[in-house]
């Protein structure tokens, strides 16, 4: 992660507005993540590069022993101002540290996990093996991310050579299948295989929604019933479990490789 992103604001981030598709894909990717980790009350999880910090606290209100790393104070700080506001205030653990180089021993945690952050990272690589480093052998390490040659992303590209032949590209900020300034890291199915199977055995590989990013797409549910609009969506979040390469994000989970026990 470069240093000039630690201070950014959200407007470089993936959008996360209302609309239907979008609502859908994030509220699943933190469904799917969180109970990919397996976590009982009183397991030990950390939230590598947590943000703004929502996971934590609701693995925390569950009774699980969160920490969140996270190297933007500005971020932290945010962070911290929305866990006092929650009754009793919260129960996460916060600590600013790198993901490339997290302060805690090996073996240390039940479970860790990254959740849409690993192509933020200069050296995924990295973060992929400290994961796995301070998980027991026993343990969960999970990881959730974006994959750009998703169908939606594909369909998006075609649409738009296609439209060009016609009428010159309208430019209104960045599109959905764009790599954000922020990314370093083009994801794409083999790519992740590769780098994370090297540090964990892989057990989980599950694909979530199809065609986020395809702009008609999108405009089409929000048009629509909305008891029609879930149900399609559902049907394609069901699709992209059967065909988890097209997928707008993919979530692996696995067993470290070669860590020691606690």
């Amino acid at each position: 992660m470069r240093v000039v992103d630690l201070d950014r604001d959200m407007s470089d981030v993936i959008p996360t507005g209302a609309s239907p598709d979008s609502e859908y894909l994030f509220a699943r990717m933190e469904e799917v993540t969180l109970e990919a980790l397996r976590a009982q009350p009183g397991s030990r999880v950390l939230d590598a590069a947590a943000g703004v910090g929502q996971d934590g606290r609701r693995l925390a209100a569950e009774g699980i022993w969160t920490v969140g790393a996270e190297p933007s104070r500005r971020i932290m700080q945010l962070a911290r101002l929305e866990d006092a506001r929650r009754p009793g205030g919260s129960e996460v653990r916060r600590v600013r540290g790198w993901s490339e180089a997290l302060p805690f021993r090996a073996g240390c945690f039940d479970a860790a996990f990254c959740k849409g952050a690993l192509d933020h990272f200069d050296d995924p690589l990295r973060c992929i093996q400290e994961l796995a480093r301070i998980t027991h052998s026993r343990g969960r390490v999970v990881l959730a991310v974006a994959n750009f040659e998703s169908l939606g992303s594909r369909v998006a590209r075609a649409l738009e050579r296609w439209l060009g032949r016609w009428r010159p590209a309208k430019r209104r900020g960045r599109r959905y299948h764009d790599v954000p300034s922020d990314h370093l890291t083009r994801y794409d199915p083999a790519l992740l295989r590769e780098q994370i199977g090297a540090a964990v055995e892989i057990e989980e590989w599950t694909g979530l929604s199809l065609l986020w990013g395809v702009r008609s797409w999108g405009r089409a549910l929000a048009r629509l019933p909305r008891p029609l609009t879930r149900a399609l969506l559902r049907g394609t979040d069901a699709l992209a479990r059967w065909l988890p390469s097209l997928a707008d994000v993919i979530v692996v989970a696995g067993r470290p490789r070669g860590t020691s026990r606690p």
